[in-house]
């Protein structure tokens, strides 16, 4: 081989390899050169080739590229901001390759926000009861316009909702809120069900896209009128109240803890009485109550948030048509419902210890004809001595009972004084204020007659012609309230006034009222001797017990 021939071959080899060196080197290139995104943004990887330096820039501030320079094949992140209109919106992205200014450039395009008011959830179950700090759901909802809640009217009896306030600081970008949805118990035997709907606040706002919730609710549990019932329901109320105290389920019933049975009859082995103590309720009576449909006489006392609620036994209670003896007391209540009046065969009714800042309207002789014992003593929420030195609110204690005389001056309830068939009247340690009426003028009490006195041999004549008040009531007390002026002659002179031991629990009053009065009464007698020189053949006459021994 000539010297020519390896010349050519090595410059030809040199070439070849000089050739196979630069198809090696990447060039400048971008797997893509267009980007399409929704209004809720995002990041898109984009894989970036070049042999030298670069840099990515934009003028889009709703777009960030990293990194945003290097050296070489890199995968860039391209992040996109949310929209903020309902608008779609475009955008660019350039890549500059430093050494040689040559450039590649990225389109964006983002789609903008459609109006909306949306749950993210759509379906919700209820169980047909839970505890009352349980009795709620929460429900996210998304909404770039302003929204309201609406409810079925017939569904707003057991189904609320507070919405709060939506704040729309990044223009059509949703925001979220939580409405927070209160229900109430089931107590029938049918479930039930309803839709929210969520529409726009304003009428003339954009159509939008909403999406509500559907809520459904479960039947109560069957509770058969019987023995096996009142159990259930018995359980089901200490459950409900919750009770400190629990029935012991492996006894028989007639054995737990505050309940009688009947022994015979036709109600025999069901509830005659049950008594409910020291518990914690926010709310009325359960609806299980109007199970115990044999029940003679029912006890709720002792609730801890007594003087935190004002509350109402509810409806249920009233559907026992049947009890005579009913016993409310230290529960927080402050109303009685009008179906209160349905029960007809009360003969003791005991509510003391409440909120009761007047007496409810319902509690007249006409709507409880057999009720012989009213109590109502020590309804004070909160305890003051001096009531014009404070400007505390809701004191309870019939404080607001506004009964008044000729002059305008406060005076005792008269329909109280009214309920003639009362054996028992029981006010201590109330609030109420004013004076004793007088009643001699009143036509709505008649007046003691010589028939009346002489007929028996314990009552003087001093009674003849005062105002026959109370006449059946053996226990009378009204001490520690905040009365003052005269004892009348008709209270002095009562038939039953020794019974009622008035130098403590009628005449003592304390403190002062709303007036700045000083309370007490002007004529309170030192003793009964007054009393006794009148009603000489009295048993209970100091003479007569001495003349006896």
């Amino acid at each position: 081989m000539n010297i020519n021939k390896i010349y050519l071959l090595s410059v030809l080899a040199v070439l070849s390899l000089s050739s196979c060196v630069e198809s090696n080197e990447p060039g400048f290139e971008l797997d893509t050169d267009s980007i399409e995104i929704d209004a809720a943004g995002g990041q898109v990887r984009v894989m970036l080739e070049s042999p030298d330096s670069w840099v990515a820039k934009t003028q889009n501030p709703w777009i960030t590229v990293t990194p945003a320079n290097g050296i070489g094949s890199t995968e860039c992140t391209i992040m996109i901001d949310s929209a903020l209109s309902v608008s779609p919106r475009e955008g660019l992205v350039r890549i500059e390759r430093l050494g040689s200014g040559e450039r590649k450039d990225i389109k964006l395009h983002q789609d903008g926000f459609d109006y909306q008011i949306a749950a993210r959830t759509n379906t919700v179950s209820l169980k047909s009861y839970a505890p009352l700090d349980e009795r709620y759901f929460d429900v996210v909802v998304d909404a770039n316009l302003p929204f309201t809640v609406e409810i079925p009217e017939k569904d707003r009896v057991w189904l609320s909702c507070s919405v709060p306030e939506l704040v729309l600081d990044r223009g059509a970008r949703p925001r979220s809120v939580t409405v927070r949805f209160s229900w109430d118990l089931n107590f029938t035997q049918d479930p039930r069900a309803t839709k929210v709907e969520l529409k726009p606040l304003a009428s003339e706002s954009p159509v939008a896209l909403t999406k509500g919730v559907a809520v459904s609710q479960a039947a109560a549990d069957a509770i058969e009128i019987g023995v096996k019932g009142d159990s259930l329901a018995l359980i089901a109320i200490s459950q409900a109240l919750d009770c400190w105290a629990s029935f012991d389920t492996s006894e028989r019933m007639e054995h737990w803890n505050g309940v009688t049975v009947w022994k015979s009859g036709p109600n025999k082995g069901r509830v005659r009485s049950a008594a409910f103590k020291l518990f914690s309720t926010k709310e009325g009576l359960p609806f299980q109550v109007k199970y115990l449909t044999a029940a003679e006489e029912l006890t709720f006392f002792g609730n801890s948030n007594t003087f935190l609620k004002n509350l109402d036994p509810g409806e249920h209670i009233c559907e026992l048509t049947q009890l005579k003896r009913l016993n409310i007391s230290a529960y927080g209540l402050v109303s009685l419902p009008e179906s209160f009046t349905r029960l007809k065969n009360l003969e003791y009714l005991n509510l003391s210890s409440n909120n009761f800042a007047s007496l409810p309207a319902i509690l007249t002789p006409e709507n409880f004809p057999k009720l012989h014992s009213l109590i109502l003593n020590a309804n004070q929420r909160h305890v003051y001595y001096d009531l014009s030195n404070t400007v505390t609110k809701d004191l309870g204690g019939f404080i607001d009972e506004s009964d008044t005389d000729e002059s305008q001056n406060r005076s005792f309830p008269l329909r109280l004084l009214r309920w003639s068939q009362l054996d028992t009247l029981v006010l201590s340690v109330n609030y109420l204020q004013g004076s004793i009426p007088e009643l001699s003028d009143n036509p709505d009490f008649p007046k003691w007659t010589a028939e009346e006195v002489n007929a028996c041999d314990t009552l003087p004549s001093r009674l003849i012609g005062l105002p026959k008040v109370l006449p059946n009531t053996t226990l009378f007390t009204m001490n520690l309230n905040r009365l003052s002026g005269t004892l009348p002659d008709w209270l002095l002179y009562h038939p039953c006034l020794d019974l009622w031991v008035p130098d403590a629990l009628v005449f003592p009053q304390e403190g002062k009222d709303q007036k700045g009065n000083n309370c007490g009464f002007t004529n309170e007698p030192a003793n009964l001797d007054y009393y006794y020189k009148e009603y000489v053949n009295k048993k209970y006459n100091p003479k007569n017990m001495q003349t006896s021994r």
